[in-house]
């Protein structure tokens, strides 16, 4: 008999006998921060708890769950937990060794000049404000990788769709290098301006070679429907979430 209980607000996107990765939702964090909020591992503690939801697979300890990435609260998209403490060494020399493409989708302000753009300012913590991070010459190695997929103006304001690849996992990473070149993201109320529908950063896909079995992994998130209010204008010549753009 499968379990009555509601399904929880993040979808399951993939699983294997070692890895769970679950479709994160805006609003939530990662780890817990003190404050007692219940926390995206404590939903999948519980998704793994039931043992006979008929969202999974496979069974293993709860106890043993641990996220190898984090998204900010207002991010969506894939977070990745290892379920078993004997392999999870592997995946965090994965995660450490960037042996995984993180690929994100991002609606920004203005009308993005570059076709493809590196951004490798090194982050550092902004000594005035603990909640932010900046451009710092003595921060730590960062490198995004940005590609246009679309520009439109909607009334009087230019938006531009991009998906961004990054080659490390500083905090803040996407957002700080987008709103120190000009191009705040919409959404970002910490560093751009605040909008109705949230900040417009998702994590779209993550591909990596599992190094427990070999076998390669491509996890997708659907595009989330925020995104479809401003990104309407984006019509078919680069479609939201084009796969390998």
């Amino acid at each position: 008999m499968h379990s009555s209980a509601p399904a929880l607000p993040c979808p399951v996107l993939y699983e294997s006998q070692t890895l769970l990765a679950l479709d994160k939702p805006a609003g939530i964090i990662v780890h817990g921060d003190g404050s007692g909020a219940e926390t995206l591992s404590d939903l999948a503690r519980q998704l793994l708890s039931r043992h006979d939801d008929e969202q999974l697979d496979y069974h293993s300890n709860p106890e043993e769950l641990q996220a190898l990435q984090r998204l900010d609260r207002e991010t969506t998209g894939i977070v990745l937990y290892s379920r078993q403490k004997r392999s999870q060494p592997l995946y965090d020399r994965m995660i450490a060794e960037h042996r995984a493409t993180k690929r994100y989708l991002a609606i920004v302000e203005g009308a993005f000049p570059w076709h493809e753009h590196t951004f490798d300012s090194p982050i550092g913590r902004d000594r005035h404000d603990a909640r932010r991070m900046r451009v710092s010459r003595t921060g730590k190695h960062a490198v995004s990788r940005a590609r246009l997929l679309r520009s439109a103006t909607i009334g009087h304001r230019t938006f531009s769709l991009l998906s961004v690849v990054i080659e490390t996992g500083r905090k803040h990473q996407i957002r700080v290098h987008l709103s120190s070149s000009g191009f705040p993201i919409v959404g970002d109320a910490l560093y751009g301006h605040n909008h109705p529908l949230g900040l417009m950063l998702h994590a779209r896909e993550l591909s990596f070679i599992d190094p427990v079995d070999g076998n390669p992994v491509d996890i997708i998130s659907p595009v989330p429907a925020r995104f479809a209010a401003i990104a309407a204008e984006f019509e078919s010549e680069a479609p939201i979430g084009s796969r390998r753009s």
